[in-house]
């Protein structure tokens, strides 16, 4: 099984049934080659647990797979989705695609980023390159805004552990885009209108100024402390800054917990809680969750 070449279905696992569904489309950040990837050709390596959900390592064409809903349906809002997996694998499904469809589902544009992996068993890459991957995203969704029918000014990132650090590199090191840049691409600013801080890594670099996105954190009570503990002390930080920011703590939750269509415990209702955080932010309009399908 290779990816991104899922041309057929791809198969998700939903409370123990398996469904089958159209692939949705996946498109190269680099069409070319990324940079310092160089004569690396081969394809992703995809592992299916038992579950039916994948984990994907081996990234050396860093791409998004489109969750995109139909125009009439269309918000504006788009979110920009980095899984996590310690930055040597991706939690491609429950960290990414099923986020993906959710937001769509209610006329969100969701975008899941598989990057390159620093922390992977002889890679080359560094975390340089994973933040590179994920300015170019940024940028490419912003050139393609009318073509996916996103507001530029409503494109966030939301990012789960190793993702999370990632969304806080991006936040911290982001630009408007080069006007003069031979590749068009490179000519869009990569600077999230808001982030999504979801039980990040490396919270000890977190550090909001009065610039940053809005901010929308979750952490599980049970995490390692460094986030069960850090996230709340993230949160008077970006109060410090004056931020707007809303945090969610889920009691006898650990790490990792991500989103799963059929799952009925209380952690797996943060989505709708974003969505929500999206309207008091101004992302969406309320009008907009009468698009969303019955809970």
């Amino acid at each position: 099984m290779k990816f991104p070449a899922l041309t057929a279905a791809v198969l998700l696992c939903l409370a123990g049934e398996v469904l089958a569904v159209d692939a949705p489309p996946v498109v190269l950040l680099w069409p070319g080659g990324a940079p310092h990837a160089e004569g690396k050709t081969a394809d992703e390596n995809v592992k299916v647990g038992a579950n039916g959900e994948r984990v994907v390592t081996g990234v050396n064409k860093p791409s998004l797979t489109l969750f995109v809903p139909e125009k009439s349906r269309a918000t504006g809002a788009a979110v920009l989705i980095a899984p996590g997996g310690g930055h040597y694998q991706l939690s491609y499904d429950s960290e990414g695609c099923y986020v993906g469809q959710w937001l769509a589902d209610r006329g969100i544009a969701g975008f899941v980023l598989t990057y390159r992996l620093a922390r992977e068993a002889g890679s080359t890459y560094t975390l340089d390159d994973e933040l590179a991957d994920t300015q170019r995203a940024m940028r490419m969704i912003r050139s393609r805004g009318a073509e996916w029918n996103v507001d530029s000014a409503r494109l966030g990132i939301i990012g789960f552990s190793a993702g999370g650090e990632l969304v806080n590199m991006l936040v911290q090191k982001n630009d408007d885009g080069d006007a003069k840049a031979a590749d068009p691409i490179d000519r869009f600013g990569c600077k999230p209108a808001f982030q999504g801080l979801m039980y990040p890594g490396n919270s000890k670099a977190i550090a909001p100024t009065k610039d940053s996105p809005p901010a929308f954190i979750l952490c599980g009570a049970k995490d390692r402390p460094d986030i069960s503990e850090g996230m709340p002390n993230v949160y008077l930080l970006f109060k410090k800054a004056n931020v707007p920011v809303e945090l969610h703590i889920y009691a006898n939750t650990g790490h990792g917990f991500g989103y799963r269509p059929r799952n009925s415990n209380a952690a797996n209702e943060w989505p709708w809680r974003f969505q929500e955080w999206l309207v008091t932010a101004g992302f969406l309009k309320k009008a907009d969750l009468d698009l969303a399908p019955p809970h």
